[in-house]
Protein backbone atom coordinates (compact mmCIF):
# COMPACT_ATOMS: atom_id res chain seq x y z
CA UNK A 1 0.00 0.00 0.00
CA UNK A 2 1.29 3.39 -0.42
CA UNK A 3 2.45 5.93 1.85
CA UNK A 4 -0.43 8.13 0.78
CA UNK A 5 -2.85 5.46 0.47
CA UNK A 6 -2.02 4.51 4.05
CA UNK A 7 -2.51 8.29 5.05
CA UNK A 8 -5.92 8.00 3.59
CA UNK A 9 -6.91 5.29 5.47
CA UNK A 10 -5.45 6.23 9.06
CA UNK A 11 -7.41 9.87 8.61
CA UNK A 12 -10.53 7.85 7.15
CA UNK A 13 -10.47 5.67 9.94
CA UNK A 14 -10.83 8.63 12.64
CA UNK A 15 -13.83 9.94 10.79
CA UNK A 16 -15.79 8.63 13.82
CA UNK A 17 -13.75 10.78 16.49
CA UNK A 18 -12.67 14.57 16.15
CA UNK A 19 -11.68 14.21 12.35
CA UNK A 20 -15.05 13.51 11.41
CA UNK A 21 -15.61 17.64 10.94
CA UNK A 22 -13.12 17.77 8.27
CA UNK A 23 -14.09 15.16 6.35
CA UNK A 24 -17.22 17.27 6.05
CA UNK A 25 -15.15 19.91 5.18
CA UNK A 26 -14.52 20.97 1.71
CA UNK A 27 -10.95 20.38 1.48
CA UNK A 28 -9.36 17.15 2.52
CA UNK A 29 -6.18 16.32 4.55
CA UNK A 30 -5.31 14.08 1.43
CA UNK A 31 -5.73 16.92 -0.70
CA UNK A 32 -3.41 18.52 1.22
CA UNK A 33 -0.94 15.65 1.72
CA UNK A 34 -0.72 14.81 -2.67
CA UNK A 35 0.14 19.11 -3.36
CA UNK A 36 2.65 19.34 -0.46
CA UNK A 37 4.27 16.35 -2.04
CA UNK A 38 4.25 18.41 -5.43
CA UNK A 39 5.28 21.54 -3.90
CA UNK A 40 8.16 19.74 -2.36
CA UNK A 41 9.44 18.07 -5.47
CA UNK A 42 8.74 21.28 -7.61
CA UNK A 43 11.47 23.18 -5.23
CA UNK A 44 14.17 20.70 -4.84
CA UNK A 45 17.42 21.74 -4.81
CA UNK A 46 20.78 19.92 -6.40
CA UNK A 47 24.34 20.37 -5.45
CA UNK A 48 27.22 18.21 -6.22
CA UNK A 49 26.19 14.99 -4.30
CA UNK A 50 22.54 15.78 -2.97
CA UNK A 51 19.28 16.99 -3.56
CA UNK A 52 17.68 19.09 -0.89
CA UNK A 53 14.03 19.81 -0.72
CA UNK A 54 12.47 22.36 1.92
CA UNK A 55 10.66 21.75 5.31
CA UNK A 56 8.69 24.34 6.09
CA UNK A 57 5.18 25.05 3.97
CA UNK A 58 2.12 27.21 5.03
CA UNK A 59 -1.05 25.74 4.01
CA UNK A 60 -4.08 28.96 3.52
CA UNK A 61 -7.61 28.17 3.79
CA UNK A 62 -10.72 29.64 3.86
CA UNK A 63 -12.20 31.18 6.79
CA UNK A 64 -14.95 28.48 6.56
CA UNK A 65 -12.61 25.60 6.18
CA UNK A 66 -9.78 26.76 8.41
CA UNK A 67 -12.88 26.83 11.26
CA UNK A 68 -13.57 23.27 10.66
CA UNK A 69 -10.20 22.56 10.94
CA UNK A 70 -10.32 24.43 14.19
CA UNK A 71 -8.79 21.97 17.16
CA UNK A 72 -7.02 19.44 15.02
CA UNK A 73 -4.64 21.20 13.01
CA UNK A 74 -1.79 20.11 14.93
CA UNK A 75 -2.85 16.71 14.45
CA UNK A 76 -3.49 17.07 10.88
CA UNK A 77 -0.05 18.66 10.68
CA UNK A 78 1.30 16.15 12.14
CA UNK A 79 -0.03 13.24 9.68
CA UNK A 80 0.94 15.59 6.65
CA UNK A 81 4.17 15.93 8.38
CA UNK A 82 5.29 12.18 8.51
CA UNK A 83 3.99 11.78 5.28
CA UNK A 84 6.13 14.78 3.74
CA UNK A 85 9.19 13.02 5.30
CA UNK A 86 8.32 9.77 4.02
CA UNK A 87 8.28 11.27 0.08
CA UNK A 88 11.57 12.50 0.84
CA UNK A 89 12.99 9.54 1.52
CA UNK A 90 11.37 7.52 -1.23
CA UNK A 91 12.25 10.28 -3.66
CA UNK A 92 15.99 10.63 -2.08
CA UNK A 93 15.64 14.17 -0.64
CA UNK A 94 17.22 15.86 1.82
CA UNK A 95 15.65 17.79 4.67
CA UNK A 96 17.51 19.81 6.68
CA UNK A 97 14.94 19.59 9.33
CA UNK A 98 11.18 17.21 10.35
CA UNK A 99 9.07 18.99 7.77
CA UNK A 100 6.65 21.79 9.45
CA UNK A 101 2.98 22.60 8.09
CA UNK A 102 1.76 25.48 9.53
CA UNK A 103 -1.78 27.06 8.29
CA UNK A 104 -3.20 30.51 7.77
CA UNK A 105 -6.11 31.97 7.01
CA UNK A 106 -6.75 34.25 3.69
CA UNK A 107 -10.18 36.15 3.42
CA UNK A 108 -9.83 36.60 -0.52
CA UNK A 109 -10.38 31.98 -0.26
CA UNK A 110 -13.67 30.61 -0.98
CA UNK A 111 -14.81 27.37 0.76
CA UNK A 112 -12.37 24.64 -1.29
CA UNK A 113 -10.10 26.90 -2.21
CA UNK A 114 -6.71 26.41 -0.65
CA UNK A 115 -2.97 27.63 -1.10
CA UNK A 116 0.43 26.12 -0.95
CA UNK A 117 3.37 28.55 0.53
CA UNK A 118 6.74 26.61 0.10
CA UNK A 119 9.18 28.21 3.04
CA UNK A 120 12.91 27.69 1.56
CA UNK A 121 14.33 29.29 4.32
CA UNK A 122 13.42 29.39 8.28
CA UNK A 123 11.40 31.99 8.96
CA UNK A 124 7.65 32.57 10.94
CA UNK A 125 4.62 31.76 8.27
CA UNK A 126 3.36 35.24 6.62
CA UNK A 127 1.47 38.01 8.28
CA UNK A 128 -2.57 38.28 7.62
CA UNK A 129 -1.76 41.74 5.84
CA UNK A 130 0.84 39.80 3.29
CA UNK A 131 0.08 38.70 0.04
CA UNK A 132 -1.24 34.72 0.25
CA UNK A 133 -0.44 32.50 -2.93
CA UNK A 134 -3.20 32.39 -5.32
CA UNK A 135 -6.29 30.50 -4.57
CA UNK A 136 -6.35 26.55 -5.48
CA UNK A 137 -8.87 23.25 -5.35
CA UNK A 138 -7.22 20.84 -6.14
CA UNK A 139 -3.69 22.08 -6.49
CA UNK A 140 -1.81 24.80 -6.41
CA UNK A 141 0.41 25.59 -10.09
CA UNK A 142 3.10 27.48 -10.71
CA UNK A 143 2.74 30.71 -12.87
CA UNK A 144 5.28 29.67 -15.00
CA UNK A 145 5.26 31.13 -19.04
CA UNK A 146 1.32 30.74 -18.94
CA UNK A 147 -0.69 33.42 -20.77
CA UNK A 148 -2.00 36.21 -19.00
CA UNK A 149 -5.67 35.26 -18.63
CA UNK A 150 -8.55 37.57 -17.34
CA UNK A 151 -10.52 36.14 -13.94
CA UNK A 152 -10.35 32.95 -11.98
CA UNK A 153 -11.48 29.75 -13.66
CA UNK A 154 -13.65 27.62 -12.43
CA UNK A 155 -15.25 23.88 -13.00
CA UNK A 156 -17.93 23.34 -10.19
CA UNK A 157 -18.88 19.10 -10.66
CA UNK A 158 -20.22 16.53 -8.26
CA UNK A 159 -21.45 19.02 -5.98
CA UNK A 160 -17.43 21.05 -5.63
CA UNK A 161 -16.14 23.86 -6.58
CA UNK A 162 -12.21 23.37 -8.63
CA UNK A 163 -10.35 26.55 -9.36
CA UNK A 164 -8.08 25.87 -11.58
CA UNK A 165 -4.54 26.78 -11.34
CA UNK A 166 -3.03 29.59 -13.89
CA UNK A 167 -1.47 26.09 -15.73
CA UNK A 168 -5.09 24.73 -15.96
CA UNK A 169 -5.86 20.93 -14.11
CA UNK A 170 -5.82 17.56 -15.28
CA UNK A 171 -9.06 16.16 -14.69
CA UNK A 172 -9.53 12.14 -13.80
CA UNK A 173 -10.32 9.44 -11.53
CA UNK A 174 -6.94 9.08 -10.66
CA UNK A 175 -5.54 10.75 -7.21
CA UNK A 176 -2.53 12.59 -9.07
CA UNK A 177 -5.26 14.30 -11.08
CA UNK A 178 -5.58 18.22 -10.40
CA UNK A 179 -9.35 17.43 -10.48
CA UNK A 180 -10.49 14.23 -9.09
CA UNK A 181 -13.81 12.67 -9.74
CA UNK A 182 -15.13 9.68 -8.49
CA UNK A 183 -17.32 8.43 -11.03
CA UNK A 184 -16.31 4.96 -12.47
CA UNK A 185 -17.47 5.86 -16.07
CA UNK A 186 -14.25 8.54 -15.40
CA UNK A 187 -10.91 7.34 -17.14
CA UNK A 188 -7.75 7.97 -14.71
CA UNK A 189 -6.78 10.85 -16.98
CA UNK A 190 -10.00 11.79 -18.87
CA UNK A 191 -9.47 15.66 -19.73
CA UNK A 192 -7.29 18.83 -19.56
CA UNK A 193 -8.68 22.06 -18.93
CA UNK A 194 -5.44 24.52 -20.05
CA UNK A 195 -5.03 27.98 -20.90
CA UNK A 196 -4.51 28.89 -24.84
CA UNK A 197 -3.21 32.05 -26.70
CA UNK A 198 -7.04 33.37 -26.83
CA UNK A 199 -8.75 31.83 -23.60
CA UNK A 200 -9.38 28.63 -22.04
CA UNK A 201 -9.72 25.14 -23.97
CA UNK A 202 -10.71 21.30 -22.57
CA UNK A 203 -9.06 18.36 -23.89
CA UNK A 204 -10.00 14.99 -24.39
CA UNK A 205 -7.15 12.71 -23.20
CA UNK A 206 -7.93 9.75 -25.37
CA UNK A 207 -11.00 9.00 -22.40
CA UNK A 208 -13.18 5.85 -22.95
CA UNK A 209 -16.37 7.64 -22.50
CA UNK A 210 -15.77 11.15 -23.93
CA UNK A 211 -16.22 14.78 -23.45
CA UNK A 212 -19.02 16.72 -24.43
CA UNK A 213 -19.24 20.62 -24.36
CA UNK A 214 -22.83 22.15 -24.57
CA UNK A 215 -23.58 18.48 -25.87
CA UNK A 216 -21.54 18.35 -28.87
CA UNK A 217 -18.86 15.38 -28.48
CA UNK A 218 -14.86 17.07 -28.57
CA UNK A 219 -12.46 16.51 -31.10
CA UNK A 220 -9.04 16.70 -29.62
CA UNK A 221 -9.24 20.42 -28.08
CA UNK A 222 -11.75 22.85 -27.80
CA UNK A 223 -12.59 26.34 -26.60
CA UNK A 224 -14.21 27.04 -23.69
CA UNK A 225 -16.70 30.27 -22.40
CA UNK A 226 -17.67 31.12 -19.23
CA UNK A 227 -20.86 29.37 -18.26
CA UNK A 228 -20.49 25.94 -20.90
CA UNK A 229 -21.53 23.09 -19.48
CA UNK A 230 -19.13 19.91 -19.84
CA UNK A 231 -20.01 16.13 -19.07
CA UNK A 232 -17.07 14.12 -19.01
CA UNK A 233 -17.43 10.59 -18.78
CA UNK A 234 -21.40 10.76 -17.19
CA UNK A 235 -20.89 13.43 -14.54
CA UNK A 236 -22.05 16.93 -15.34
CA UNK A 237 -20.05 20.02 -14.85
CA UNK A 238 -20.19 23.65 -15.50
CA UNK A 239 -17.01 26.08 -16.54
CA UNK A 240 -17.22 29.32 -15.17
CA UNK A 241 -14.37 32.82 -15.43
CA UNK A 242 -15.30 34.64 -12.47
Amino acid sequence: MSVLRNLESKLAGLVEGTFGRVFRSEVRPVELARRLAKEMDEHRTVSLSRTYAPHEYVVWLSPDDRERYAGIEREVGDELSAYLLEHARAERLVLTATPIIAFATDEALGLGEFGIETRLAAGRPPAGGEHAPAPIAASPRSAGGSPQLAGRAILTAEGRRFALGREGALIGRSRECDVVLDDANVSRRHARIAPGAGGWTVEDLGSTNGVQVNGARVAGSQELRSGDRLHIGTVSARFEVE
